[in-house]
């Protein structure tokens, strides 16, 4: 694997994602992660998975520099596949933590938010969703993500306002379950899922899945009609213009 790392112990998987300094995400590191969830769901000598990034970063969000370069066929099939991977990490069955050990924002923030819990490093970091302002039309399937955490009010304004937050902001509104040193990231994140762990495991997978009964039906389904909205907006004029702009700076960093 190019784009993630996966080591194994005492049942716990950890996966770091590690593609760049920023872990942005691509085609190949979407592949990567959602065959690993794949094989991991069907293993049972694995009863967890610890989700995290590396040095400042869980995740920059989709890879809008190699995105940019796509045409019309190979864009529409990364969307695809990208609402197809959190769709299954959403109905991901065993219990999974996000250790958020710096900046998560977009594809990252989601990512996140399909796991049962985050645990975020404190610091100067951000967390949530800002497709708004960079001229991405937000799918259903990832509102109500967002929205099943935040609430439908919260989700909405912070979602159309492209807000991101602070840990310390992210945990007030239950975007994050816990804020610690960064050091202790990893220490609180298998703390908390081995309590899952800890559990009749087919009865809390159960439970796990009856919950998100509606939020499954919501990213599982057929999403065609609205991708194509998404995509229009993004060959638009303003969306391209915007979005060179964006990589014009992010190239100069």
């Amino acid at each position: 694997m190019n784009t993630i790392n996966v080591t194994i112990k005492d049942r716990l998987a950890l996966i770091t994602l590690n593609r760049g300094k920023s872990n942005a995400l691509n085609r190949e590191m979407i592949t990567e992660l959602t065959d690993m969830l794949h094989n991991i769901n069907n293993d049972a000598n694995i009863g967890g998975v610890v989700i995290t990034g590396k040095e400042h970063f869980f995740s920059a969000g989709l890879d809008l520099i190699e995105l940019y370069s796509y045409n019309e066929e190979e864009i529409r099939s990364f969307w695809k596949l990208f609402l197809d991977a959190i769709a299954k990490i959403v109905a991901f069955k065993k219990p999974m933590v996000a250790a958020i050990n710096g900046h998560s924002p977009a594809g990252g923030c989601i990512i996140a938010l399909a796991c049962d819990a985050r645990v975020m490093a404190e610091g100067k970091y951000v967390i949530g969703l800002n497709e708004v302002p960079v001229g991405i039309i937000v799918p259903d399937s990832v509102f109500q993500l967002y929205a099943f955490w935040l609430g439908k009010a919260h989700a909405s304004r912070s979602l159309l306002e492209g807000k991101l937050f602070s840990p310390e902001e992210a945990l007030n509104i239950g975007l994050i379950d816990e804020v610690v040193n960064p050091a202790s990231i990893m220490t609180a994140a298998e703390r908390r899922i081995r309590k899952y762990m800890a559990l009749e495991p087919n009865t809390w997978q159960q439970s796990k899945l009856n919950i998100r009964k509606e939020l499954i039906a919501a990213t599982s389904a057929d999403q065609s009609e609205l991708l194509e909205i998404t995509l229009a907006q993004w060959w638009s004029p303003s969306s391209r213009n915007l979005l060179k702009m964006i990589i014009d700076s992010l190239q100069k960093k």
